[in-house]
C-alpha cells in the first residue's frame, strides 16, 4: 500500500522532515540496509587484512594500491550519470499514475445522455460502465503483478461479475495473437450507437460527446500497455548500475585507512570504520535503489501504485453514478445567502484571523505614481482636445503622397471603398432594398447605385485601342490573327457587390 505522509508536513517546522527519519515501511533503510551492511562486511574484512595477516612489503604494495584507486576513482562521472537516470526514471513514473484508466469523466457523462427509468435504461447505463471498468481490469492484469494474482485467468474475471459467460465465448472466440483489451471498447462503441437508435441518447452530439470521452479513456489504457512494453532503454540501465558498482568498488580499497607512520599524504588519522564513505554509499546507493523501485510502479513494492484498490473503487463509484444516482436530485431550495447581496461564507474561530486579511487584486495595485507623472501627455503639433478622431482612420493607415490625390489610383480606389462600406451600412440598417422592388412597373431609384454611377466620381472608361484595319481582296494578308475587343461593359446593377474589382481591373 502506498505510503503516506502528506498530513505530517502540511506544516513547515523546525526539524519538519525529521520525524519522516524514524518510519520504516517504504523507507531507503528497508530497500538498503542489506547492501549496506555487504559493503561494510567487505571493508571490514579488507581493513582487517591489511592490518593483521599481510606483511611488510605486501602492506607497502596494499598501500599504493589505495592510494592508486583513490586518485582514479573520481574519474567515474556516477553523479551526472545516476542524476540524469534518476530524474528520467521519476518522470515517468508520474506520466505512468497520469495514464491510470479512471472511469469519473465517463460515468458523469454516461449519466447524463443515457436516459431512461425502466430496467432498459438501467440497462444500457450499467453494462456501458461495466465495459469501461472490464478494459481496465483487462489492461492492468496485464501489466500489473497484484492484479495478475488476484485475476490470472479470464475465469476469474468472468466469476468476478466484469464479463459475462457470453461476453467471454464472443471474447476468446475472436482470433488475434494480440492483447485483447480493446475489445470491450469496442462492445462499448456499439452499444453506445443501438441506444441512439433506440432514443437512449437523444442527439448525435450527446452521442459523440460519449464516444469521445471513452476514446480518452481507451487513450489511457493504451498507454500503461506502452509504458509496459517501451522501457527505459537497457544500455541506460546497465550504464548507471555499472558505474555505481564500479565506484564503490574502487572505494572498498581506495578509501582504506593507512599507517600514518608512512607519512601518506592526506592519510594522518586511522579509523576503522569509514563513516563518510558509509554516507557516500548510502546517498548514491540510495540513489540508485529509488530508480529501482520506481522504474515499475505496478509491482507489489511499499510505494507502488494501488492498483486492487482504483479497481474495487472505480467498480463502485461507476455503478453507483450511473444506477443509484441516476436523475435523482434533491428539492431545490433557496439558498441561505438568496438575499444577500454579497455573500460570504462563515469562519471558524480558528480561522477568523483570515477574514482580516485583504483580497489580494494584483501585484500592480500597490504601485504608487507622483501626480505629475499621472499626467496625459499631448503630442507635438496636435491642438485638438484628446479623444477627437484624428481624420479617417483608413486615412491615417495609408501613407500621404502623390497617390492620394483626388486623382490618384491610390485615392479612387480608397473613395470607392468608402462609398462601399457606406452602402453596406445603409443595407444592414434598412429591412430590404428598394432596388429589389418595382412600382407600376417601373424600378425605383437606388441611393446606392446612384452614388456608384454618379458621373462625377465614376472614373472615366478608357479608350479601348482601334483593330487593325483588314485587307483588300486581292492584298497579301499579314501574318498574324486578328482579335476583335470585347464590348466594354456597363455599369454594375445596385444588387451586386461593389464594383472596386471592376474598377481595378479598368485601371490595370
Amino acid at each position: 500500500m502506498t505510503v503516506t505522509y502528506t498530513a505530517r508536513v502540511a506544516n513547515a517546522r523546525f526539524g519538519g522532515f525529521s520525524q519522516l527519519l524514524l518510519l520504516w515501511r517504504g523507507s531507503i533503510y528497508k530497500l538498503l540496509w542489506r547492501e549496506l551492511l555487504c559493503f561494510l562486511g567487505l571493508y571490514m574484512v579488507l581493513s582487517s587484512a591489511y592490518r593483521f595477516m599481510l606483511t611488510e612489503g605486501q602492506k607497502r604494495y596494499f598501500e599504493k594500491l589505495v592510494i592508486y584507486c583513490d586518485q582514479y576513482a573520481s574519474l567515474i562521472p556516477v553523479s551526472f550519470v545516476l542524476g540524469f537516470y534518476v530524474n528520467l526514471v521519476v518522470h515517468r513514473w508520474w506520466n505512468q499514475y497520469l495514464c491510470m484508466p479512471l472511469p469519473d469523466a465517463l460515468m458523469c457523462i454516461v449519466s447524463g445522455t443515457v436516459h431512461g427509468r425502466d430496467e432498459r435504461g438501467r440497462l444500457y447505463r450499467r453494462t456501458l460502465m461495466r465495459y469501461a471498468g472490464l478494459s481496465a481490469v483487462l489492461i492492468l492484469r496485464s501489466v500489473s503483478t497484484a492484479v495478475f494474482k488476484r485475476f490470472p485467468t479470464i475465469d476469474h474475471v468472468v466469476e468476478a461479475g466484469f464479463m459475462t459467460r457470453e461476453e467471454r465465448k464472443k471474447f476468446e472466440n475472436l482470433n488475434s495473437s494480440y492483447n485483447k483489451y480493446w475489445v470491450p471498447f469496442i462492445w462499448f462503441s456499439n452499444l453506445a450507437a443501438q441506444a441512439r437508435r433506440e432514443g437512449r441518447i437523444r442527439d448525435n452530439s450527446a452521442l459523440k460527446l460519449l464516444l469521445e470521452e471513452l476514446t480518452v479513456f481507451r487513450g489511457k489504457c493504451s498507454m500503461l500497455f506502452h509504458y509496459d512494453w517501451i522501457s527505459v532503454p537497457l544500455v541506460y540501465t546497465q550504464v548507471v548500475t555499472i558505474a555505481v558498482y564500479s565506484y564503490f568498488l574502487a572505494c572498498l580499497i581506495g578509501r582504506q585507512f593507512l599507517d600514518p607512520a608512512q607519512g601518506y599524504k592526506d592519510h594522518n588519522l586511522d579509523l576503522f570504520v569509514p563513516v563518510f564513505t558509509l554516507l557516500q554509499f548510502f546517498f548514491y546507493a540510495g540513489w540508485l535503489k529509488v530508480a529501482e523501485q520506481l522504474i515499475n510502479p505496478f509491482g507489489e513494492d511499499d510505494d507502488d501504485f494501488e492498483t486492487n484498490f482504483l479497481i474495487d473503487r472505480n467498480f463502485q463509484v461507476s455503478m453507483l453514478a450511473v444506477d443509484e444516482m441516476y436523475d435523482d436530485l434533491a428539492m431545490l431550495e433557496k439558498d441561505l445567502y438568496w438575499d444577500t447581496a454579497e455573500a460570504r461564507a462563515p469562519y471558524t474561530a480558528a480561522t477568523a484571523f483570515q477574514r482580516l486579511q485583504p483580497s489580494f487584486q494584483g501585484s500592480t495595485f500597490d504601485i504608487t505614481l507622483a501626480k505629475e507623472d499621472m499626467q496625459f501627455q499631448r503630442p507635438e503639433g496636435l491642438d485638438v482636445p484628446l479623444g477627437e478622431a484624428q481624420g479617417d482612420f483608413l486615412q491615417r493607415l495609408l501613407p500621404v503622397g502623390p497617390g492620394m490625390a483626388a486623382g490618384g489610383l491610390l485615392g479612387r480606389r480608397l473613395s470607392l471603398l468608402r462609398r462601399k462600406n457606406s452602402c453596406v451600412s445603409e443595407a444592414s440598417t434598412a429591412p430590404s432594398c428598394t432596388c429589389a422592388s418595382t412600382q407600376d412597373g417601373v424600378a425605383p431609384e437606388c441611393g446606392c447605385g446612384d452614388l456608384l454611377l454618379d458621373s462625377g466620381l465614376q472614373e472615366p472608361e478608357p479608350e479601348l485601342p482601334s483593330g487593325p484595319e483588314l485587307p483588300a481582296p486581292g492584298s497579301v494578308a499579314e501574318p498574324f490573327t486578328t482579335v476583335s475587343m470585347p464590348a466594354p461593359r456597363g455599369p454594375a446593377p445596385p444588387w451586386l457587390p461593389s464594383p472596386i474589382g471592376e474598377e481595378e481591373e479598368s485601371l490595370a
